[in-house]
């Protein structure tokens, strides 16, 4: 992969003890804090559309609720999951992360969990 690929991620809250109303604060949160001007390593960051049509389908002003997506060029990933270690330890979320047209879904719900599921992206995407 070349130092000017992009990668996505997908971030998801998703923590069965809190509310989506919860998830989704949080993750509007993180894309406010993402989207700082003094954060330049990040392309885009917005929340994931609901393309779905079903009644059920958990969503908020046509966006599920608790993701978001980030992209990022390939030699600016590690800054961000060095960001993202450092916001969300400790939270319940599932990282997907698509490079190479590859994905890689993985989970974590302690500061230990988070360090292998970032140390799992960044060995991913350096494949």
């Amino acid at each position: 992969m070349t130092a000017s690929s992009n990668i996505r991620l997908t971030i998801e809250f998703n923590d069965p003890a809190s509310n989506p109303e919860r998830e989704d604060e949080q993750a509007q949160l993180l894309i406010n804090d993402l989207q700082d001007k003094d954060i330049d390593f990040i392309d885009t960051v917005n929340r994931v559309p609901d393309s779905s049509s079903s009644d059920e389908a958990k969503s908020a002003g046509g966006f599920l609720v608790g993701l978001l997506m980030a992209e990022v060029k390939i030699d600016n990933a590690k800054k961000l999951f060095g960001y993202l270690r450092d916001r969300l330890g400790g939270k319940t979320i599932e990282l997907t992360v698509e490079a190479n047209g590859k994905k890689l879904s993985v989970k974590a719900s302690s500061r230990e969990e988070l360090d292998y599921a970032i140390k799992a992206a960044q060995d991913f995407i350096s494949k």
